[in-house]
């Protein structure tokens, strides 16, 4: 079926749905359960116009000041990580990209961690353009190198991604050993992904550039379903390719340094999620990349909800959680991978 606009509406509102049914659930689990009237409640004691009955002050705090966010901002990282999937996979036409696996999210980390050094507090408007910084230096090396002459083989720039992404993580563990900033020490959970640490202020912050990312990516869905069914193809059909593929990158690379400037590196989640997503709704970009971006946000509020829970009342970073789910994806997709060349090309 051709892909038309009441089918993204009606899918988009389907999936926003399960979203806030998942953020409600996920609001009533912790080492404090409160039910859902009274969360309900809370919620809508502060709309507008709208009568207020007695209130516990230390739900409300639970609710408002330390789930919630929470909850925000993991919707934000699942859905930024989730479309940057989606890019790279489009782009390089491999089922296996993904910002951790190119080494985008370690990169995004060292310039994190640089601007920590240089005194940019995680507070700051600016903290995210670092991490950004490092992002897009990382994909251009990558890119750099793995191209020969006019040509990218995917495979090679997976393997580049994946030896440039161990490179600047032994850059971050080097910077760590070194740095007396105070409280840099703690960086290490960070750097296995946390949002422990949420509030309004840092959702503000990178709210900017992870939708105004997404919607740049989303007016480039027609291009992107171009390129994705091969480079001459797009190029007969007018597609500049080359700077297609920049300027998605660039992108993609944005909202990854974004997110890892203040959830830390998450891998993993921009290589289920859109694979997931397409076997469901199909490779169309129009349909796949607003659809990943929701069920990758709602993927992220479980992933952290297990991470305050497993172990209660102590946490687990939500890194480790979705390493737990993509770590057999992602070896499942390699040999899967594996038999398709053996099938095209038998010994």
């Amino acid at each position: 079926m051709p892909v038309t606009l009441k089918k993204v509406l009606v899918l988009s509102g389907f999936l926003s749905l399960f979203l806030l049914t998942v953020g409600l659930i996920s609001l009533s689990i912790g080492s404090a359960g409160i039910g859902f009237t009274r969360i309900l409640s809370i919620i809508l004691s502060k709309l507008p116009f709208l009568p207020s009955s007695p209130l516990d002050e230390t739900e409300v705090a639970i609710v408002l000041s330390i789930r919630l966010p929470r909850i925000l901002l993991a919707a934000l990282v699942g859905a930024a990580l989730s479309i940057a999937g989606v890019v790279f996979q489009g782009l390089l036409r491999n089922p296996l990209a993904e910002p951790y696996i190119l080494g985008i999210s370690n990169g995004s980390a060292v310039g994190a961690i640089l601007a920590i050094m240089a005194g940019i507090m995680a507070s700051s408007w600016v903290f995210p353009l670092t991490s950004f910084g490092g992002a897009l230096l990382t994909i251009l090396l990558v890119y750099r190198i793995a191209r020969v002459g006019n040509k990218m083989e995917t495979n090679t720039l997976l393997l580049v991604g994946v030896i440039v992404g161990f490179f600047f993580a032994a850059i971050v563990m080097f910077l760590l050993s070194i740095s007396t900033t105070h409280g840099l020490q703690k960086a290490f959970f960070w750097l296995m992904g946390d949002l422990s640490t949420a509030n309004y202020l840092k959702i503000i912050i990178i709210l900017p550039y992870v939708l105004g990312g997404m919607v740049f990516i989303y007016a480039w869905a027609r291009s992107l379903n171009i390129i994705s069914m091969g480079e001459e193809a797009a190029l007969q059909l007018g597609i500049e390719v080359e700077r297609a593929k920049l300027t998605l990158f660039v992108a993609a690379s944005l909202i990854t340094g974004a997110v890892v400037a203040v959830g830390g590196v998450i891998g993993f989640v921009g290589l289920i999620i859109p694979h997931m997503v397409r076997l469901l709704v199909g490779p169309d970009h129009r349909l796949l990349l607003p659809a990943s971006a929701l069920v990758g946000s709602s993927f992220m509020i479980i992933a952290d909800t297990l991470a305050r829970i497993v172990i209660s009342p102590s946490e687990l970073p939500v890194g480790v959680v979705t390493a737990f789910f993509g770590a057999p994806f992602f070896i499942y997709l390699l040999r899967r991978k594996k038999q398709e060349v053996l099938y095209e090309n038998p010994p």
